[in-house]
């Protein structure tokens, strides 16, 4: 394919991993609409990048007019979890979505490779309307915690530095690594509870504080600056080591001030 060709072969490609990015991006937002724990903690994309695609159709004996058919890894999104158990949470979101058709799942959790990955990997069929009429792709899901992903950037980097010919003693030390991130993953199981605790307190407090916030700038828009600068003092000792249900009254009292001069 000439250059242009390309380009135009991955139109596709770049609009379904940004429609698919936007689509679980907001999956993550509704749960924290709903103050519910999201099992996603963020997500990434990418489409392969041309000489990425004609290595791996080389490597892999894929002739170039059958790439869109044998290729599965073009399109790719990543979602990261917190915890391993999240992992089974969201490939069962995807399983249960009507816009999208899985062709087949690898699980290298309960099968983990030699090297010492771990992810969860789903090939899906996803449909992408374009000017010209819709078309399928075939997109790639890796499903992982946040430390099996740090274990695969770094794999993915020394692959590249060694192409693909890393170093035995190497190779011992990443597998070692692999097995403590799941170690790590595994204790943080444990403690999961505790963990979405501090998470969702934190959250109270972070909409507590923008909130007052919103209403002693609404003092200060409205000429009220000693009351402002009052309630600004009132935030300012709170912040650190205000509990709940003091920085509820705040909010409040800022309120009641607000509705009493904005009225």
């Amino acid at each position: 394919m000439a250059i242009r060709e390309w380009k135009k072969f991955l139109i596709p490609y770049e609009q379904g991993v940004e429609e698919l990015k936007v689509k679980f991006r907001s999956i993550r937002r509704e749960y924290r609409r709903k103050n519910d724990y999201s099992p996603i903690e963020f997500v990434t994309g990418r489409v392969k990048e041309i000489s990425s695609i004609l290595e791996k159709a080389n490597k892999f004996g894929i002739p170039l007019d059958k790439i869109e058919f044998e290729m599965e890894d073009i399109a790719g999104i990543r979602i990261m979890c917190q915890f391993v158990d999240d992992i089974d949470k969201v490939v069962n979101l995807i399983r249960e979505r009507q816009d999208m058709q899985i062709v087949y799942e690898k699980d290298y959790i309960a099968n983990v490779k030699d090297s010492g990955y771990r992810s969860y990997h789903m090939i899906i069929k996803y449909p992408v309307n374009l000017a010209a009429g819709k078309t399928e792709i075939l997109a790639e899901f890796q499903i992982r915690t946040l430390a099996m992903n740090f274990w695969a950037t770094v794999e993915h980097s020394l692959n590249y530095k060694y192409k693909h010919d890393i170093p035995e003693y190497i190779r011992n030390k990443l597998k070692n690594a692999a097995d403590a991130a799941f170690q790590l993953d595994e204790q943080m199981l444990e403690i999961k509870d505790e963990i979405k605790d501090a998470q969702k307190l934190f959250e109270v407090k972070s909409n507590l504080v923008s909130d007052i916030m919103n209403n002693i700038l609404m003092l200060s828009s409205l000429g009220k600056l000693v009351d402002a600068a009052s309630y600004r003092e009132k935030l300012k000792k709170l912040l650190e080591e205000g509990e709940v249900f003091e920085l509820s009254s705040l909010l409040r009292a800022t309120q009641k001030t607000v509705d009493m001069y904005g009225s």
